[in-house]
């Protein structure tokens, strides 16, 4: 891909996985939604990291401010556990929070199951980067994703990020009507 391409982050934080004690499934989980999601031409940067909080928070700043990741996704340290500290990395590192994406992503996911009321997912802001926080599970993952990604393609514009197109029988992209 060119200098231009179009580069979204894809996080998984595990301690296990990143020992090689189990296969990472979150991030090839976030990697197949996005290219059923997306018709833009993209490039992944994965990064494949454990619970902890300086490693996140440094990883996030790096693919936001070095790679330039118009997106980066995470998956995995959002419940309640000790370990679990992804949104306190992710608030630590962003400008503005978005809650509006933890709401809709719990709300979909306690259609499913009576313990998403635990998970703490959060989006926010760092420059010109949308970061989003979605769960480990991987069939929760594309729950969540489905339910956020119709805002991404507009918040990246009021970003002036890249324009990201969408598979419209998949996810359709809203953007407000011009005046």
């Amino acid at each position: 891909m060119g200098v231009n391409a179009i580069k979204i982050g894809i996080v998984t934080v595990s301690d296990r996985a990143s020992q090689g004690v189990y296969q990472d499934l979150g991030g090839p989980a976030i990697k197949a939604c996005l290219e059923e999601i997306l018709t833009s031409s993209w490039e992944a940067a994965p990064r494949l990291i454990p619970d902890e909080r300086p490693t996140i928070e440094q990883t996030l700043k790096d693919l936001c401010d070095r790679e330039g990741c118009c997106l980066v996704v995470t998956t995995g340290g959002t419940g309640p556990a000790r370990r679990d500290v992804t949104p306190e990395a992710t608030e630590a590192v962003c400008d503005k929070l978005l809650d509006g994406f933890g709401e809709q992503m719990r709300t979909v996911s306690l259609k499913v199951v009576p313990t998403a009321i635990l998970s703490r997912q959060i989006a926010g802001i760092r420059g010109q980067s949308l970061i989003v926080n979605l769960p480990g599970k991987p069939s929760a993952i594309r729950d969540c994703l489905l339910a956020v990604f119709p805002a991404i393609p507009y918040c990246i514009d009021l970003l002036e990020g890249p324009y990201l197109t969408t598979n419209e029988s998949v996810v359709k992209a809203f953007r407000p009507k011009a005046k």
